[in-house]
């Protein structure tokens, strides 16, 4: 899976200036409508399930990627393939962090490393769920938006916590478990406000007590739309508050960080 777009493949080398520049032509070639080659309903990690689209189609692969560090100047990338919830493959890559973290500008950080592992996998997932922001982003070019418009593939994004945007309604203390809420563009996002660039998603909620789970922050990356990309998500989180497939790459992050440690 070699880049589709080389001149947008990461570089840290660049100025804030240049990266910021090079992050609204990505999102001017970013689509966030369905473009997908499968059927949303056919996506599962139920193991026993036999779900299949009028056409008797193989169901979807779903790839999640997710990073842990070496440190502070190395990214340690785990990619995991799935297939009706069996891993089919599973790829890691170590590539050099060489800008620390600026908020907005993720992926020139920790782009390089998911493309290598992305790349390193022996299948080409129909769709991609990335650890990170995709719409929701100040430029509407995070991490799941940078990837998948480079590799032109379908992915999403899955952020634990909400870069931009504002909450069409106030986010609850509690929000129920399955329950969903649109993030809208606004002064901070450069799509025109108002725009649903994404959702907060409750996948998962304790039944009672006063601790809740903070809900996720999805968001389409590229050729999925926002209402979809919740949907797919939702498809995916199999009992866990994180979907499997971003589930299974944070371990393999990890375990990948212990042998090189």
């Amino acid at each position: 899976m070699e880049p589709v777009r080389p001149a947008f493949v990461p570089d840290p080398s660049l100025s804030r200036e240049a990266m910021e520049a090079l992050q609204d032509e990505i999102a001017t070639a970013a689509v966030f409508d369905d473009d997908l080659t499968f059927d949303p309903g056919d996506v599962t990690v139920d193991r026993d399930s036999d779900q299949r689209s009028l056409v008797d189609a193989e169901p979807p692969v779903i790839a999640g990627v997710d990073q842990a560090f070496l440190g502070d100047d190395r990214a340690v990338s785990a990619a995991v393939a799935l297939r009706a919830g069996e891993v089919i493959d599973e790829a890691t890559a170590v590539a050099e962090t060489e800008i620390p973290y600026i908020p907005g500008l993720l992926s020139f950080r920790e782009g390089n490393a998911v493309l290598a592992a992305l790349q390193s996998l022996s299948v080409t997932p129909d769709l991609t769920v990335v650890d990170g922001s995709g719409r929701i982003h100040f430029r509407q070019a995070g991490l799941a938006t940078h990837v998948g418009v480079t590799l032109d593939r379908p992915t999403v994004g899955v952020a634990k916590s909400l870069l931009c945007g504002t909450p069409r309604e106030p986010l609850p203390d509690r929000l129920p478990e399955g329950a969903r809420i649109a993030i809208e563009s606004d002064a901070d996002v450069t799509a025109p406000d108002g725009t649903v660039i994404g959702y907060a998603y409750q996948s998962r909620q304790y039944d009672r007590g006063s601790t809740s789970i903070n809900p996720l922050y999805v968001s389409p990356g590229h050729r999925i739309s926002a209402e979809t990309a919740v949907d797919v998500v939702e498809r995916t989180c199999d009992g866990y508050k994180l979907p499997e497939p971003t589930r299974l790459a944070d371990a393999l992050a990890d375990e990948a960080k212990a042998e090189f440690e």
